[in-house]
């Protein structure tokens, strides 16, 4: 199979009909051969409905439902396990992103030899305080943290190779850095292309201001993973040392000091270089113990399901 369509989403009713249709157009104008995946994240209108009877019209249409809202990770998480093209792409169902871009993004992958190719909505329609200003600072963060050079980390649309999906793992809220998880995970020929942002239709967008504040936490998060995520010990143990060493050395000081030069003078304990030794000391002890206790777990952890699939639609098990 040529492309896999990933689509996640949260109560689009009004828009899945309209952009499959859409797409339908573009694949069939282009001789594509295709499967569209819908994974609905919990949905609580009747877009499982809509899912269900386009699976029944199209057998290209295969179709996910969570029981609950996991977030938009676990969706893409979900896809990428299901999905069989040769070339992945993934959008939002809520028509701000174009179904025409989905042969130039293919080609990039299947003949320019990219890994991953990552849309920028260079002119975008949404808010510019609430939205562009953010985005902008985010992205910039972004770049200089990850030191993936890219304009627009957030935008939903973007294609991969299938070898880059079945090798990265979505968790927790870093849909925003698959880019990133993928340069980690040892893929080097990442790029990007300017896309079509189009103003939202229907509806209102499901995400908010804290998604921006979360996101800079997930940026700190996949910072120190990539860095020391299998080798905490190399983080909490030199932190630990460091600590450690300081608070043992205003310890050999006020010995010195006691046992050699100030011999009557006020007792060790009423000092304060002895409060900033024993402190030092015992924060150095619990750093290097949480460096260790970080290694036995990386070295002992088991995959667990981060989610419960509800029903699915026209999809086979490929194992």
């Amino acid at each position: 199979m040529q492309l896999s369509i990933i689509i996640p989403l949260l109560n689009e009713e009004e828009s899945l009909k309209e952009l499959h249709d859409w797409i339908v157009t573009v694949m069939q104008s282009n001789h594509f051969l295709y499967e569209i995946l819908f994974i609905d994240d919990g949905s609580s209108d009747e877009s499982w409905n809509i899912i269900s009877k386009l699976a029944n019209t199209n057998q290209n249409v295969k179709g996910i439902r969570f029981f609950k809202n996991y977030g938009k990770s676990q969706a893409l998480h979900a896809g990428f396990n299901a999905a069989n093209g040769d070339v992945i792409i993934t959008m939002d169902a809520d028509l701000q992103d174009s179904p025409e871009e989905i042969p130039e993004l293919y080609q990039l992958i299947q003949n320019d030899g990219f890994d991953l190719i990552s849309g920028w909505k260079k002119k975008r329609y949404d808010s510019i305080i609430a939205k562009n200003m953010p985005s902008k600072l985010f992205n910039w963060a972004a770049r200089r943290t990850s030191g993936v050079k890219l304009h627009d980390f957030n935008c939903g649309l973007k294609a991969y190779k299938k070898e880059v999906i079945k090798n990265i793992k979505v968790s927790g809220e870093m849909h925003r850095y698959i880019p990133v998880l993928a340069k980690n995970a040892g893929f080097k020929n990442i790029g990007e292309k300017i896309v079509q942002h189009q103003a939202r239709k229907y509806g209102e967008t499901k995400f908010g201001m804290e998604r921006f504040i979360n996101g800079f936490l997930d940026l700190i998060t996949i910072w120190f993973v990539s860095k020391f995520g299998k080798r905490p010990m190399h983080f909490f143990g030199a932190l630990g040392v460091l600590m450690f060493i300081i608070g043992f050395s205003f310890a050999i000081y006020l010995g010195i000091d006691k046992l050699f030069i100030n011999k009557t003078g006020r007792l060790i304990t009423d000092r304060p270089q002895f409060f900033i030794s024993l402190i030092a000391m015992v924060i150095g002890t619990q750093l290097f113990l949480a460096g260790f206790i970080g290694e036995i777990i990386v070295r002992s952890k088991t995959n667990q399901n981060r989610y419960n699939i509800s029903e699915e639609v026209n999809l086979k098990n490929n194992k």
